[in-house]
C-alpha cells in the first residue's frame, strides 16, 4: 500500500473541509411559513395612530444569500383576512370603497430584482406591488437573518393608499384617514 505524502494529505483535507463548508453554508431558502410570519400596518385615522394585521397570505421564493441577485420573491395577501380589531370597520374595509374583496382578493407583490448592500444582511428588494388592479414599482428594503434552520425576511414600506384606490368617494381625501399606510413584515422561511 502506497503511502501519501504529507502535502497530498494536507490538499485532500482541505479540499473536503472546503466542500463540507461550501455545502453548509450554501443554504436556499423556498418554503414561506405562514404560522411564523407576519405581515401588519400602520395608519393615521383623525390623527390617532391605529394598527392592522393581515391574517392570512401565500407566497414562493427563492433566496439563497451567497447569491442575492438571482433571487426571487412573490406573496400573495388575501385582503378580506384584514383585521382592525373592530369587525364593522373589517366589514367595511372589503367594500367597494376600500378593498373591494370581490372584485379583487388579493394584493400581490412579485420582486424584479434584489440587491445585498454594504451592511451584512441587509437587502434592497425592487418589484412590482398590486392592489385593487392599481400597480406600482416599490423599493423595499429588508434584513435577513438566519435563526434555528430557518431565514427570516424582515421589514417595512411606505405606500400611500390614494396611488391604489384605497377609500374611494367621501374617503378620497386624507383629512380623516392618513394617505400614507406603513406596511410591517416579518417572514419566516425554510
Amino acid at each position: 500500500m502506497q503511502k501519501l505524502k504529507p502535502f497530498r494529505i494536507f490538499s485532500f483535507a482541505w479540499a473536503v473541509g472546503l466542500l463540507f463548508a461550501t455545502s453548509a453554508q450554501a443554504a436556499e431558502y423556498t418554503q414561506l411559513q405562514p404560522q411564523a410570519s407576519k405581515i401588519t400596518f400602520d395608519y393615521q385615522q383623525m390623527g390617532v395612530g391605529m394598527q392592522g394585521v393581515f391574517k392570512t397570505f401565500s407566497g414562493q421564493l427563492r433566496f439563497d444569500p451567497a447569491h442575492a441577485d438571482k433571487a426571487s420573491a412573490v406573496l400573495e395577501v388575501d385582503l378580506a383576512s384584514v383585521d382592525v380589531d373592530n369587525d364593522e370597520a373589517n366589514d367595511e374595509l372589503a367594500t367597494k370603497t376600500w378593498f373591494n374583496t370581490p372584485a379583487f382578493p388579493k394584493a400581490r407583490f412579485e420582486s424584479t430584482s434584489v440587491k445585498a448592500l454594504p451592511t451584512a444582511g441587509q437587502y434592497e428588494v425592487v418589484g412590482t406591488l398590486t392592489i385593487k388592479g392599481q400597480k406600482q414599482t416599490v423599493t423595499v428594503p429588508a434584513r435577513f437573518t438566519e435563526k434555528a434552520g430557518q431565514g427570516v425576511f424582515e421589514g417595512k414600506l411606505t405606500i400611500q393608499r390614494g396611488a391604489f384606490s384605497i377609500g374611494e368617494g367621501a374617503w378620497k381625501a386624507f383629512d380623516i384617514v392618513a394617505n400614507d399606510v406603513v406596511v410591517h413584515f416579518q417572514l419566516t422561511a425554510k
